[in-house]
C-alpha cells in the first residue's frame, strides 16, 4: 500500500516537472536591444565652439547626458557606437595630436569615459598620421574595427574586422568599415602599410564569414561611407551604404556617416530589408535604434528593427562630464586663446567666390612665399568664415584654415593648369544665358540665407595666383578660362612646365581636380610632387601672422568675371541670396 502510495507521489511529482519544463520552454521572451550611433563628431567633445569662441549646440558631452538616462532603462541591452572621424575639427584635437602629443588622446579619453562598445576609424582620423591614430587605437579600450582596411604585411585586417556582443541572450555582431577612397585624399605616408579594399566585397565577405563562425542573432553594419557616390574609380566607390544595403543582404542595421548627411532609409533586399541611419557631424543628432526580438522555444520567431534620428541639442550637459575634462578643456582654452597677432581689417570667406578675396588670396601669398613655386591653388574650405580686424588668436586659425593639411608644389603643364582651372570654375559658376542669370551655380535646397546654397562642394572651388586670368561666364566649361599672363608680366606657355602650390588634400587628388580635371592618371600624382611641407599649413600661417605682427591682408586683383556689364549686377543678387543683403 505504502509503496503504491509512494509510486503515484513520485508519477505526480514527475508529471508536473515535466509539465512546468513544458510550460517554460513554450514561454515567449521578448529582448529589446537599443543601439546609439554618433558619427563625424570631429572633436565636438564639449559644449563650445573653441574657434568661434562661443558655445556650441552639439557635443559629446549632451550625448552623454543622453546615454545615460538610457542606461537606467537598458542597462547593458544598449550599445553606444560611434563612427569615426572624432580626431579632427576642434582645436582640442590639434592640441592633443600635435602640440602635446604625449597626453593623453581627448578622442580616446571622452570614448572611454562614455564607455562605447566599438568605434571605427574615418578618414580624417587617418589624416593625422600614423603616430597620432596609432596611439589613439591604442588608447582606446573598446574595440576599433575595419574589415577593409588591410595590413599589407600581413594581407589580415589592420584593424579587428568586426566584434561580438551578447546581451539577454542575444547575439549581436558589428562589423565596421571605411571608404576605401582614402588614397584619393591623402599622401602614402600617413597611411603606409594600409590597403584600402572595396566596401562591397569585403561586405559579403565578412558577413558570410561571421554567420558561419558567430551565429550572431543581430548583424550591424558600421560604415564610415557616405550613402552613394562620391568618387568613383574602377576599383571603388567612395560612398557605398546603398549599394552594400541593396546587394548584401543580411545587415539587420546600418549605421553609417562620413558624408555629413542625416538620413533615415528602409533599403529592400533580397532577403528582407535594411534600416540604414546616418546622424550628420559635431554630435548634435545621434541614431538611436531599437532592436526587438522575440523567442519561441529558444528560437527565433520575429525581429523588428526601428530607429530615429535623435536631437541632442537640447539636452542637458552632463555636469559630471564637464568635471571630469575640466584640465583638458583649460588646457585647450589656454592654447587657442593666445593672442599671435593684429589684422587692421576682417576678412570673409563668402568674398571669395565673387572675386579676389582678402581670405584666400592671404593663403595665396603665403604659399607662393614659402615654396617659391610659379602658381597657386586654394579655395575657401568653409562655406561662410570671418575673421573680424583686431587681435588675432590661435582660434582664428582654425577659422582660416580649417583642415591639418600640408603645402605641396606638383610639376604641371600650362595645358594641365588651364584645364584644371576650367573644371574649378564649373563647379561654381553658371553658364549665364542672359544679364538676369544667375552667376553662381545654385541649389534651392542650401544653406544659404535665403535657402539657396552651391550646388556643389566649396571646398572644391580652386582659384588661382601667379597668374592673370579672366573667367568669361557666357561660356561653357572648356571655354570659360582665358590665362592672359603671369602675373609678373611675363608670357604664360601651356606647352611649359610650372610649379605651383597646392594643399595635400588637393595634391593627392581630392575634389578630383587634377585628375578629372587636368586630366593627370591618380598614379601619376605622387611623381609629380617636387616639395612637402614638414608641418601643416595652419601652422606657417601662425609663423607668418606672429612674424608680421600686425598685418593688413588684402586681395589681388589677379582674376576677374566677364563681361562686367552682366557679372557686376549678378554677383550683387547672389551674393544676397546666398548671405543677405548688407
Amino acid at each position: 500500500m505504502c509503496k503504491n502510495v509512494l509510486k503515484q507521489r513520485l508519477a505526480t511529482v514527475f508529471l508536473l516537472f515535466c509539465y512546468f519544463i513544458s510550460t517554460t520552454m513554450s514561454q515567449t521572451k521578448i529582448v529589446e536591444i537599443r543601439v546609439l550611433q554618433t558619427s563625424d563628431v570631429h572633436g565636438s567633445f564639449f559644449p563650445y565652439d573653441f574657434i568661434d569662441r562661443k558655445p556650441a549646440d552639439g557635443s559629446m558631452a549632451r550625448v552623454s547626458s543622453y546615454v545615460k538616462e538610457l542606461r537606467k532603462e537598458y542597462g547593458n541591452k544598449l550599445l553606444l557606437l560611434d563612427n569615426g572621424d572624432i580626431l579632427q575639427g576642434q582645436p582640442t584635437c590639434y592640441y592633443c595630436n600635435y602640440i602635446k602629443p604625449s597626453m593623453p588622446n581627448v578622442a580616446a579619453s571622452v570614448i572611454n569615459y562614455m564607455g562605447y562598445d566599438a568605434q571605427t576609424v574615418g578618414n580624417h582620423d587617418i589624416e593625422t598620421g600614423h603616430a597620432v591614430y596609432d596611439k589613439w587605437i591604442r588608447e582606446v579600450k573598446c574595440p576599433m574595427l575595419g574589415a577593409n582596411v588591410i595590413d599589407t604585411s600581413t594581407g589580415q585586417p589592420y584593424l579587428k574586422p568586426y566584434a561580438i556582443f551578447v546581451r539577454d541572450g542575444v547575439r549581436i555582431a558589428v562589423i565596421g568599415m571605411l571608404t576605401p577612397a582614402i588614397p584619393n585624399w591623402l599622401s602614402y605616408n600617413l597611411c603606409e602599410g594600409m590597403r584600402f579594399d572595396d566596401m562591397v566585397e569585403s561586405a559579403r565577405y565578412w558577413i558570410e564569414y561571421v554567420k558561419e563562425k558567430e551565429r550572431p542573432d543581430v548583424v550591424i553594419g558600421l560604415f564610415h561611407s557616405g550613402w552613394d557616390g562620391g568618387i568613383t574609380t574602377n576599383k571603388y566607390q567612395e560612398n557605398e551604404t546603398l549599394r552594400i544595403a541593396q546587394d548584401v543582404p543580411g545587415f539587420d542595421l546600418i549605421l553609417y556617416g562620413h558624408d555629413h548627411k542625416s538620413n533615415k532609409h528602409v533599403v529592400k533586399n533580397a532577403i528582407g530589408a535594411t534600416l540604414c541611419m546616418n546622424p550628420s557631424s559635431n554630435a548634435e543628432y545621434v541614431c538611436d535604434a531599437s532592436i526587438k526580438i522575440t523567442f519561441e522555444n529558444g528560437s527565433i520567431t520575429s525581429k523588428t528593427v526601428t530607429g530615429r534620428l535623435a536631437d541632442i541639442r537640447q539636452q542637458p550637459v552632463d555636469k559630471d562630464f564637464m568635471a571630469h575634462f575640466k584640465s583638458d578643456i583649460d588646457s585647450v582654452n589656454a592654447f587657442v586663446n593666445r593672442k599671435i597677432g593684429t589684422f587692421t581689417n576682417s576678412v570673409y570667406t563668402r568674398d571669395s567666390y565673387f572675386g579676389n578675396s582678402a581670405f584666400c588670396d592671404f593663403i595665396h601669398n603665403l604659399q607662393l612665399e614659402i615654396t617659391g613655386a610659379d602658381i597657386s591653388f586654394n579655395a575657401p574650405l568653409s562655406f561662410d568664415a570671418c575673421i573680424k580686424a583686431g587681435d588675432i588668436h590661435v582660434s582664428d586659425m582654425f577659422n582660416l584654415y580649417k583642415y591639418e593639411n600640408q603645402i605641396y608644389v606638383l610639376r604641371m603643364t600650362g595645358k594641365e593648369i588651364h584645364d584644371y582651372l576650367e573644371m574649378s570654375y564649373a563647379l561654381w559658376t553658371n553658364t549665364m544665358a542672359g544679364p538676369d542669370d544667375h552667376i553662381m551655380l545654385l541649389d534651392q535646397n542650401g544653406n544659404g540665407s535665403s535657402g539657396y546654397g552651391f550646388k556643389n562642394l566649396a571646398f572644391n572651388f580652386d582659384s588661382a595666383a601667379g597668374i592673370d586670368y579672366e573667367v568669361d561666364v557666357t561660356k561653357p566649361e572648356g571655354n570659360k578660362i582665358k590665362i592672359k599672363c603671369m602675373s609678373d608680366g611675363s608670357p604664360f606657355d601651356e606647352t611649359k612646365w610650372y610649379k605651383v602650390a597646392m594643399n595635400s588634400y588637393r595634391g593627392n587628388g581630392g575634389g578630383e581636380l587634377l585628375t578629372k580635371g587636368a586630366g593627370i592618371p591618380h598614379d601619376s600624382l605622387q611623381s609629380r610632387i617636387v616639395y612637402e611641407s614638414e608641418r601643416d599649413q595652419r601652422y606657417y600661417l601662425m609663423k607668418e601672422i606672429e612674424k608680421a605682427g600686425t598685418m593688413a591682408p588684402r586681395p589681388n586683383t589677379n582674376w576677374r568675371f566677364v563681361p562686367e556689364e552682366w557679372t557686376s549686377e549678378a554677383i550683387r543678387r547672389d551674393k544676397a541670396l546666398l548671405f543677405g543683403r548688407e
